[in-house]
């Protein structure tokens, strides 16, 4: 699942808090407002299963309720994995466990109850595989990628995976088979999360490199290796479009009009990113960051309406 460097999806680098209490913590501790991208992606996959079927809108709350407590609790588990790391720096800093507002043994409870809570609750609730799913997206993001940040830049490619897996949570949830069309969702939120976490990244290098992050941006002074990076994920976003609609899942014109604007949208990403790789200029990486943030929505929204 997102995080704020990648899947760290999580989204926009976090400030510290001027008045911290209580609830907010735990808002914090959640990663409550990243991880409402993991339930408007999960809502997308279920809505898209559902075109020409029964639209099921208990089974969706039960879908996104389950979804959300394994998703905040994997939050709790990965800030108490990365305590030390978060004290460095000055953005996470303020956090509820590292600035010691909150006792690790209490963050703990809160990271293995809703995990197992909203696992549960997709197993009872809805079925095997969305629980399972679930239960593969907190052990990759927990496990895996969490660890791995001290230790590789791949991270950043691990860390897609989960932030990829929650609308094919959705798409079975609403009675879709392991086909091309869950495929392709997964396939289109990774290379997403591709450029947009590089842009982050970048931006943050310096915080990530003092606090001993191992990132793609790390040394990239001129921004180039990074821009490049980010122009050949959008560049990939650019030709995946085309998938849908050989497929024939989004007809009519309609279809045609998600292909254009589909295909349009990753080639002024690619722009975006190869601008920044000539300039180097830190708002060049900006403005490539914030259509990131629009590109998503933009996407989704075509595929809700173009979908068969």
């Amino acid at each position: 699942m997102p995080d704020d460097t990648p899947a760290e999806i999580p989204a926009t680098p976090e400030a510290p808090e001027p008045a911290p209490g209580f609830r907010r913590d735990m808002m914090v501790l959640t990663k409550m407002r990243l991880n409402v991208f993991v339930l408007i992606t999960t809502f997308f996959g279920f809505l898209l299963a559902s075109r020409g079927h029964h639209f099921d809108l208990w089974r969706l709350i039960h879908t996104l309720l389950g979804t959300a407590a394994a998703a905040f609790g994997s939050a709790a588990f990965n800030q108490l994995m990365e305590v030390d790391l978060d004290a460095r720096m000055k953005r996470t800093a303020n956090r509820p466990l590292p600035a010691r507002r909150m006792d690790p043994l209490f963050a703990f409870g809160v990271g293995w109850i809703l995990s197992a809570a909203g696992i549960i609750h997709l197993a009872v609730k809805i079925g095997t595989w969305p629980a399972v799913l679930a239960a593969i997206t907190v052990a990759v993001y927990v496990f895996v990628y969490t660890p791995l940040k001290r230790v590789s830049s791949t991270n950043t490619l691990v860390g897609a995976i989960p932030g990829a897996i929650p609308p094919m949570i959705g798409w079975t949830a609403a009675g879709g088979a392991f086909d091309g069309g869950a495929w392709f969702l997964f396939t289109l939120l990774a290379l997403w999360q591709l450029p947009h976490f590089v842009a982050i990244n970048w931006l943050c290098r310096e915080e990530y490199e003092n606090a001993g992050y191992k990132m793609w941006s790390d040394g990239d002074v001129s921004g180039r290796r990074s821009g490049m990076l980010a122009a050949i994920f959008s560049l990939g976003l650019a030709m995946l479009p085309v998938w849908p609609w050989l497929a024939g899942w989004t007809p009519g014109w309609l279809g045609h009009v998600a292909l254009a604007g589909g295909v349009l949208a990753g080639l002024l990403m690619a722009a975006l990113a190869g601008r920044f790789m000539r300039d180097g200029e830190r708002t060049s990486f900006r403005r490539l960051f914030l259509f990131t943030l629009l590109y998503l929505p933009l996407e989704l929204g075509l595929l809700a309406i173009a979908w068969g």
